[in-house]
């Protein structure tokens, strides 16, 4: 299991997905402005990321074995929803971006994920059990906030609406409860039984906003030839899969703030690369190692896997609350 994983590599795991999660963003956004819709980005993605995670399940015996031990596990319902947070940041991001500004909308993001993950650490919603709410963790989260403030200096900033940026934090919030269910699901079954139950929640949930918003019944949008465009899925199941790697090993708060050094260090790399981009900005990359400093502050202190609550792999949940003898569920 990955829960054996050290923390340096599981840290570093989480930080490439933070630099896929980057790529996959910019992809993703073209995608749907070139098509038309923003929300015909998230439609490809997450059916691209389903496909191959139904490949994976017909080519893949261990995949199968690790589905069949998930349905031993008899977990309860709610554990297999980690995936409508993943889904819910995607959708409210390409609604509230184009008002609030990237800037808000990232910085109160990352205020919700980080706050939730103290929370959901707390609780022991994740296979690492519960984590103290200790000061240094919660200096990690505060400096994991000013580090991205820091890294969005100079960036346009919209109009300033306060149900927006409440929406924005409760998106954040649901990221860390993501990966906290998905953590949860793969320690019942496998890191692949938690990718696959990620995609196929979320995927219904993203193609019903966007029938609701007409994305899938008006005109025929005008499709790209990029490939590279259409990569979303394929970016989002490692996505998924780094994260999954890196609650069971380190928590949801330490996971968060690695993902998004990881994203800032992959903005910075495709704004020195990218033609007509704007090249290295010295606050993306002050942010993103103050980030992932504050990825290690938040682990000072930490307890060993022995002093945590401990959470068996097979039959993880027959408990149906939260905090219930160790780990619980993105």
């Amino acid at each position: 299991m990955p829960r054996g994983l050290p923390p340096w590599a599981a840290l570093a795991v989480v930080a490439l997905g933070g630099v896929a999660s980057a790529a996959q963003g910019a992809a993703n956004a073209e995608l749907g402005e070139r098509a038309g819709d923003p929300t015909l980005g998230a439609v490809v993605n997450n059916l691209g990321g389903t496909l191959l995670v139904g490949l994976g399940v017909l080519a893949l015996p261990s995949e199968r074995a690790g589905l069949a031990a998930l349905r031993r596990a008899r977990l309860p319902w709610w554990a297999y929803l980690g995936g409508l947070g993943g889904a819910a940041i995607v959708l409210l991001g390409a609604y509230i971006v184009p008002v609030l500004g990237v800037a808000v909308f990232t910085i109160a993001q990352v205020a919700g994920g980080s706050l939730g993950g103290l929370a959901v650490d707390r609780a022991g919603l994740a296979p690492v059990g519960r984590l103290a709410l200790t000061r240094p963790r919660v200096a990690g989260a505060l400096l994991g906030v000013a580090a991205v403030a820091l890294a969005q200096l100079g960036q346009p900033v919209g109009d300033l609406a306060l149900g927006l940026v409440l929406l924005a934090v409760a998106g954040g919030l649901g990221v860390a409860l993501q990966s906290a269910l998905n953590a949860r699901v793969s320690a019942a079954g496998s890191p692949a039984a938690g990718v696959a139950v990620n995609f196929v929640t979320s995927t219904p949930a993203v193609l019903l906003v966007a029938a609701l918003a007409g994305a899938l019944t008006g005109p025929a949008p005008t499709w790209p030839d990029a490939w590279y465009l259409y990569t979303g899925g394929l970016l989002g199941v490692g996505i998924v899969a780094s994260l999954v790697v890196g609650v069971a090993a380190i928590g949801v708060l330490r996971t968060g703030l690695a993902l998004v050094a990881g994203q800032l260090g992959g903005a910075l790399l495709l704004d020195a690369l990218l033609p007509g981009g704007p090249g290295v900005r010295l606050p993306v990359l002050a942010g993103a190692l103050l980030t992932l400093l504050a990825a290690l502050v938040a682990g000072r202190g930490a307890a060993g896997p022995a002093t945590r609550a401990a959470v068996p792999t097979t039959r993880v949940a027959a408990e149906d609350r939260p905090g219930a003898d160790g780990r619980l569920v993105g």
